[in-house]
């Protein structure tokens, strides 16, 4: 394509992506009391919801998710982890076995007893005041309407419940080994999602979640002694305090034994809470319209600080993050000490400790899980992928311009801050990062599965990881190398200000990358996501032109997968070049990334394995030819990739 045609693309794809995608979805309400009792771990509530059927359907019954009720031995959840535990992944260093654990979990839930198991009982659902039919199915509820809901009509419901917190075994519990009393995520009959591919009434295995958009109203009462952290904005801050109000503000007396949290949140499509007597509460102001929380057990002066380098991390790279990824559009969000490792929610992250690696990544997830809202069961690669990338993208930025001035970190932190920055960066190649370590690992194992896989029916834990963290973040850092990466920035922030509240799938995604970029892109899903088909190209034969008496130079696609190739030649006169070669079935050129002198050729049809490139000097000027400089396309064998050429 030339220039100027790819001006008028980039134009009217920037008016196209300005309309807001028209796609049906329900509407929820949630107005939650629970009643916390902190002596034997038992949840009471009633959940009064306004159910919104925005869908052309007529719905004869509905679901919810009891989440908790995967915490009983011989459980689905319970089941499948010592399934997968029993697969040998390899042989560690002293020769031991080497099982496919999630290690969170292993067997711990086979071995709880009653009183450390969890549960959650719907006693009943109400329409007008009529009780419904409900049958369980573990931890699926599924509810027989005696009358259906119609189309674009509203529906109320009054779901009476109870609840044991569980032992902490995966992300929701009580007493876990930082010693937080309770972490109070999937705590409540959460009703299932249904759009256009039905109901989405995934059992809970392992993974992963989805929810309805909508605003939450709850109230928790709890022993008075216990501080709240939660999803939404606390509304009686006066009433209770506990450094949610300005600095010396003293709330009143509470004289009787509980007390009552009401948190509200529009616009989100989970609640997540957090307890315990022992909370530090930190806030940071971070401007007008957003306040960040952090909440966690100080044991040593060495923690305090390195906890409260969190908000001062996240206050430094809030910036940056919404350049490239788009603005935060809530007004709180909260770092809560009290996760299994660490696991996102609406406004808020449960988090096992404070290295800012998790802290980004968990924090990045409310671009792409909660704002966003991916299906992450159908699309778990989008939601851990697109969070890897923004957290390896956030991380560097910060270490470059911010982390060696933290007034949280001792002096030795700071030096070998620097000393990376200043001697390490360009030691490492890009495809050294962690997704694209993560894949090559992937590709050399036999665990690698399409990642259009359900994320629940992935064969091992190990194939899971490191297909939707690594594969699925590499697939942005090489979505720059097909398009380039200011272009990849621009769908970034497209996509998100075009889909945000609105659960786009890949198809939704790869048709903004299209707009954007001017480029046919569907054979890059078809082979990334769709196969697990890998890249490796090479450079051939070198043979001289009769005619012209210049080089032509042959390069090979080895594997199955087609791609654009960048080759820089470098003279021994010092000079260098760049020549582009784009794919046929792109239907056009990337714009040029940098000062290189750059030469677009003929595009490389994908049924051909062999190309021939004909440059305009003589073999015995060539000092080295390298495929993919910039080391941004997967290649999974690097050493074909270059030629020096001896003096």
């Amino acid at each position: 394509m030339k220039f100027s045609s790819l001006i008028i693309v980039l134009i009217f794809s920037s008016l196209t992506i300005q309309a807001q995608p028209d796609r049906w979805q329900q509407r929820i309400k949630y107005n939650i009391d629970v009643l916390m009792n902190v002596t034997n771990n038992k949840l009471t509530g009633t959940e009064k919801i306004e159910y919104t059927n925005n869908s052309p359907d007529t719905l004869h019954k509905i679901f919810f998710h009891l989440y908790w009720n995967a915490f009983k031995p011989n459980s689905s959840m319970d089941v499948r982890s010592r399934e997968l535990g029993k697969t040998i992944i390899k042989k560690d260093k002293d020769g031991r076995n080497v099982l496919d654990w999630d290690g969170r979990v292993t067997n711990r839930i086979s071995t709880l007893t009653e009183n450390e198991i969890g549960y959650q009982q719907v006693k009943s659902i109400t329409i007008n005041g009529k009780k419904q039919q409900l049958i369980e199915h573990e931890t699926i509820l599924e509810v027989i309407l005696d009358n259906p809901i119609l189309p674009k009509s509203k529906q109320n419901l009054v779901v009476v419940f109870e609840a044991q917190v569980p032992k902490q075994i995966r992300r929701s519990g009580r007493d876990n080994t930082e010693g937080i009393k309770f972490s109070m995520s999937q705590w409540y009959p959460k009703m299932v999602e249904y759009d256009y591919n039905g109901w989405n009434a995934n059992p809970y295995i392992a993974r992963e979640f989805y929810g309805i958009w909508g605003d939450f109203d709850v109230n928790i009462t709890i022993d008075k002694n216990y501080m709240v952290a939660a999803t939404g904005e606390l509304q009686n801050a006066l009433k209770i305090g506990m450094g949610y109000t300005v600095a010396g503000y003293k709330p009143p007396k509470i004289t009787t034994p509980t007390i009552t949290w009401n948190f509200r949140a529009n616009n989100v499509h989970d609640f997540v809470w957090a307890a315990d007597t022992d909370y530090t509460h930190v806030t940071k102001k971070v401007r007008n319209d957003l306040t960040l929380h952090l909440f966690y057990k100080s044991t040593t002066p060495y923690n305090d600080s390195a906890w409260n380098n969190i908000l001062w991390a996240a206050e430094k790279a809030l910036p940056y993050i919404e350049k490239r990824f788009g603005k935060y559009p809530y007004h709180q969000y909260s770092f809560i000490q009290g996760g299994d490792g660490g696991m996102e929610y609406a406004m808020a992250t449960l988090i096992r400790g404070y290295g800012l690696g998790t802290v980004f990544h968990e924090w990045m997830h409310s671009w792409y899980q909660q704002v966003l809202g991916f299906n992450e069961s159908l699309y778990p690669w989008m939601d851990e992928g697109f969070t890897s990338y923004a957290e390896e993208e956030v991380m560097a930025w910060y270490n470059e311009n911010y982390a060696w001035r933290s007034p949280w970190i001792s002096q030795k932190q700071k030096e070998a801050i620097l000393y990376t920055n200043e001697n390490m960066k360009d030691e490492l190649p890009l495809n050294q990062s962690a997704n694209y370590y993560g894949y090559f690992n992937l590709v050399k194992s036999p665990y690698e599965e399409p990642l259009t896989t359900h994320a629940d029916h992935y064969n091992t834990n190990r194939g899971y990881g490191l297909s939707v963290y690594a594969k699925g973040g590499v697939y942005l850092n090489q979505l720059g190398y097909i398009v380039s990466d200011s272009l990849r920035d621009k769908i970034l922030l497209a996509f998100y200000n075009a889909w945000k509240f609105k659960h786009p799938n890949a198809n939704d995604f790869l048709r903004i990358a299209e707009k954007v970029s001017g480029l046919s892109l569907h054979w890059y899903n078809e082979y990334w996501i769709n196969s697990i088909k890998s890249i490796d190209y090479a450079v051939g034969n070198i043979n001289i032109d009769t005619t012209t008496s210049h080089a032509v130079i042959t390069l090979k696609r080895i594997d199955k997968m087609p791609m654009p190739i960048d080759v820089l030649i470098t003279y021994k006169d010092g000079s260098s070049e760049l020549h582009y070669i784009p794919l046929d079935i792109m239907f056009g050129n990337k714009p040029a990334e940098n000062k290189i002198a750059r030469t677009v050729h003929a595009a490389w049809k994908w049924t051909h394995p062999e190309y021939n490139l004909s440059i305009k000097r003589k073999i015995n000027e060539i000092k080295s030819i390298e495929i993919d400089p910039t080391q941004r396309m997967a290649d999974i064998n690097r050493a074909n990739n270059k030629l020096v050429i001896p003096d």
